[in-house]
């Protein structure tokens, strides 16, 4: 009798809601295995960065920089996706506990709020377009959200980053040449006092600074799939 009523009725609001806390878990774990690989790609980056400053090539050396600085608040964006996703988790939870005393689910502004945060992130929009359908399906969500996606969510791929952003560039640079490329003059090589390094072109020959630049490109390819998801 239950299974016919599946077959006719589909799924019943708690099954919903327990499949939508399946899938809030498996989508905690992607974006867990996307912040590892993110670190891996900076970590690899910043030992770039430092090669690149001994040769006195400041110019790619900022330009990574700069990578490091986006892929950093795209890590901390997902970083936060994740806790909203288990904010979401924990309040179905409760939802079910009460489910079961008083037979009814509520509506709530609060995952609903969370969702509408979610659904514009990339990496989330169709996993949170179906667990939506689900909860609206139960009664927890009144109507499906609009996906339309702000172009400032993908952070500032397809954009130079805002002079604000500067400083965090010129900081990351600093630290990671300990102090070699310093913030007062950037795109130039040298230590606080000290007279500039010599143009990138008159420190090393042609050859090796073809090979950087494939190295550059490559990298900075892989962050931008990796920023892209």
């Amino acid at each position: 009798m239950q299974s016919l009523a599946r077959l006719i009725y589909g799924p019943t609001k708690e099954e919903r809601v327990r499949h939508v806390q399946q899938r809030l878990r498996q989508e905690q774990r992607a974006l867990d295995r996307e912040v590892r690989q993110i670190d891996q790609a900076i970590a690899k980056v910043k030992v770039n960065v430092k090669q690149l400053a001994r040769k006195g090539d400041t110019t790619n050396a900022r330009i990574l920089a700069s990578e490091v600085v986006r892929s950093n608040k795209h890590r901390l964006r997902l970083i936060t996706s994740k806790a909203q996703l288990n904010s979401i988790a924990l309040q179905l939870q409760q939802q079910l506990s009460m489910y079961k005393v008083t037979g009814h689910l509520q509506k709530s502004t609060e995952i609903m709020k969370l969702s509408q945060n979610l659904i514009q992130i990339p990496q989330m929009t169709n996993a949170m377009r179906d667990m939506s359908a689900e909860l609206m399906k139960a009664g927890i969500l009144e109507e499906m959200m609009q996906d339309t996606l702000d172009a400032s969510v993908l952070g500032e791929d397809a954009d130079e980053i805002d002079e604000a952003a500067q400083d965090e560039v010129n900081r990351v640079l600093y630290e990671l040449t300990d102090g070699a490329c310093t913030s007062l003059t950037p795109g130039k090589l040298g230590e606080a006092g000290a007279a500039p390094a010599p143009a990138p072109q008159e420190t090393y020959a042609p050859q090796e600074g073809e090979a950087d630049a494939e190295t550059m490109e490559q990298m900075q390819k892989a962050l931008q799939g990796l920023l892209q998801g």
